[in-house]
């Protein structure tokens, strides 16, 4: 066999394995990608948006998230804090019919707080809270960023892109989704107590997220 034969060979075996390594790197970042979509979720494509279609852009910003924040061990609630957690969400959702506005503002705070004593980062770090509450409860997540834009807007005095009270209630029935994932699991499973709870007595079972009646007041505008 030639030099000009085997150097041929050479050249077309070595261009056949750039081929195979690229094609497999695009596998593996098409895999990547998949499963950041299926963990995300929606904010799969908030990110996608927000970084104008670039898919590569939202792709990095989301494994950064998964990077800094996917190793998080969070605690449970005991009994006790969940059922005031519980009972001052209740309360917001009855301050909302008189002070729509100052009752999501509370439950900005209270989702902060709640977050903060399952052991994510502090509220006062809101933007790597809501990073951090991104990995672990992606699909609910968006009920905090919009009562805390609201809240935000409030508190700097400046315009809240016009939210009505509909709107407000919208993303207070959204955050309530958020809130409840924090709580931890209901004590009840089909209406029967879990075995092996704190004390021995069924606690009353955990409200499902859903809208509540205005009942025969309608909230103010505030």
């Amino acid at each position: 066999m030639s030099t000009g034969v085997i150097i041929a060979l050479i050249v077309i075996v070595a261009a056949v394995l750039v081929v195979a390594a690229v094609l497999a790197s695009r596998a593996r970042g098409s895999q990547h990608g998949g499963n950041l979509k299926r963990r995300f979720g929606p904010e799969y494509d908030r990110a996608v948006a927000r970084h104008d279609g670039d898919t590569k852009a939202a792709e990095r910003e989301l494994a950064e998230r998964v990077e800094r924040h996917g190793s998080l061990h969070t605690r449970p609630l005991d009994p006790a804090e969940r059922e005031r957690f519980e009972a001052r969400w209740t309360a917001v959702q009855e301050r909302f019919v008189d002070a729509p506005r100052e009752a999501v503002a509370e439950a900005d705070r209270l989702i902060a707080e709640v977050a903060g004593a399952r052991g994510f980062p502090d509220g006062g770090q809101y933007e790597e809270q809501l990073a951090a509450l991104s990995v672990h409860h992606a699909h609910h997540v968006d009920g905090y960023r919009r009562v805390h834009r609201v809240t935000h807007a409030r508190v700097d005095g400046a315009q809240d892109g016009g939210a009505g009270t509909e709107e407000m209630r919208a993303s207070l029935v959204e955050a309530r989704a958020l809130f409840e994932d924090l709580l931890g699991p209901a004590r009840h499973d089909g209406g029967r107590h879990r075995a092996g709870a704190d004390d021995g007595a069924a606690a009353p079972a955990r409200t499902q997220h859903q809208p509540w009646s205005f009942g025969k007041h309608r909230p103010k505008e505030s």
